[in-house]
């Protein structure tokens, strides 16, 4: 009895903590038709503009994960040389799983995926959530390719200002730690700082005028 007392106190202290670094209501916020935001990193600051007639649903969710401060020491742990920059697991393993649980409707592709767009990283239906990438060039094949019943990858904004900055993410890991997802996933940053201390990191993201 007393460990089930344990264990459901467990339960009901990680579902306040839970409740008050995700909110379910913050998936409801829409973004405004357009709007600039920018990137503190490791490397200097980029600038992005979203505009929500590329991806209405992918935009909402940027717009969402940008002004309830998700993007605070994001590691950006995927840089594959003139493929993409990848990023969106959060230190934080109550924040992440909260985002990451969350997908929302798939979308076509409006915008296509050419240098310095920004899409989200899916694998199958329904499974945009927290992570995003960047163009490092243009990427045509992810306009269209097709899997898990989905096709293409949707951009929702590109980068419009620090372009140089993107360009100094680490790249010298490749695609080694997309493979190595669960254990970012379970481990976060300190894993990274260990193992893989060149990763660069999203510090802060904000909207601009």
């Amino acid at each position: 009895m007393k460990n089930k007392i344990i264990v459901l106190l467990g339960i009901v202290l990680f579902t306040s903590c839970a409740t008050k670094k995700f909110k379910e209501r913050w998936l409801k916020k829409e973004a405004p038709e357009m709007f600039k935001a920018r990137f503190e990193t490791t490397q200097g600051n980029f600038d992005i503009e979203a505009k929500r007639a590329w991806s209405p649903a992918g935009v909402d969710r940027l717009y969402q994960l940008i002004k309830y401060e998700y993007y605070k020491d994001v590691a950006i742990f995927r840089v594959v040389p003139n493929f993409v920059a990848q990023f969106g697991i959060h230190n934080d393993s109550i924040i992440n799983k909260s985002w990451s649980n969350k997908g929302f409707v798939d979308e076509p592709v409006i915008m296509k995926n050419d240098s310095m767009t920004i899409a989200f990283a899916r694998s199958g239906v329904e499974t945009r959530t927290n992570q995003i990438f960047i163009n490092l060039k243009k990427n045509a094949r992810l306009d269209t390719i097709e899997y898990s019943g989905v096709k293409g990858f949707p951009v929702i904004a590109k980068v419009i200002a620090g372009k140089e900055n993107v360009l100094k993410f680490y790249d010298g890991y490749g695609d080694k730690l997309g493979r190595q997802q669960g254990k970012i996933n379970k481990l976060g940053n300190a894993f990274l700082k260990e193992k893989y201390p060149k990763v660069d990191y999203i510090l802060k993201a904000y909207f601009i005028k």
